[in-house]
């Protein structure tokens, strides 16, 4: 039995940024799948496990952690990485955790499950979603063109939480090319030993065929 238990899925990068967290702390973590696409967070077994009805869920010394902003502090907290020098730095990272669920995470998130898996082509509502993720990309563009990482010369938890949903451009029609610091940062991402791609951290990849 590991210490740490994940509720996870290969397709979500909310549970990848504490996966991968995990990962590169080498923590004693296992992936307990969540069969998302088969409705299993609608029922009543995992509601029980997460009333809100979503992953990530870190299982660990008798916890039950959801969100994955609470996941990668709490696990920043345990490991002394990835965390932050001051109580200056934290809220600075604590400003850019909220900047990627609230300006960043949400719209990918929702443009990519619709165009990769809800398979609606290009409709008003994906324009709209492409319309306020170039200027969330735009923010995080500058903030990377004085500085290797988002809060600073070293990787935190906020670039964690950023990258969650990037390593897969193909899925929601970006070209990093257009973001040069962007791809760059996501190559010294891809640099720290234990990086993984989503699609082979956790388990679910790739999704089996419709009959």
């Amino acid at each position: 039995m590991s210490e740490y238990t994940l509720y996870c899925f290969a397709q979500s990068g909310n549970a990848y940024k504490a996966a991968l967290m995990l990962n590169l702390c080498g923590a004693d973590w296992q992936p307990r799948f969540v069969d998302f696409f088969k409705g299993e967070t609608r029922t009543p077994a995992y509601r029980a496990i997460n009333p809100m009805g979503e992953v990530p869920v870190l299982e660990h010394d008798g916890r039950r952690l959801a969100q994955s902003g609470a996941i990668l502090d709490y696990l920043a907290d345990r490991f002394g990485r990835f965390g932050w020098k001051d109580d200056d730095e934290r809220r600075e990272v604590l400003r850019w955790l909220l900047f990627d669920n609230h300006k960043l995470t949400s719209y990918i998130a929702t443009l990519r499950f619709m165009l990769q898996f809800a398979k609606t082509g290009e409709t008003p509502v994906t324009e709209w979603l492409r319309s306020r993720i170039k200027p969330a990309l735009s923010v995080l563009e500058t903030q990377l063109g004085s500085r290797p990482f988002a809060v600073g010369e070293a990787p935190t938890i906020a670039d964690l939480s950023l990258c969650g949903y990037l390593f897969w451009p193909d899925e929601f029609g970006v070209e990093w090319a257009d973001w040069p610091n962007i791809s760059a940062w996501l190559d010294r991402i891809r640099a720290l030993p234990g990086w993984v791609h989503p699609y082979e951290l956790m388990p679910g990849h790739p999704l089996p065929a419709k009959r």
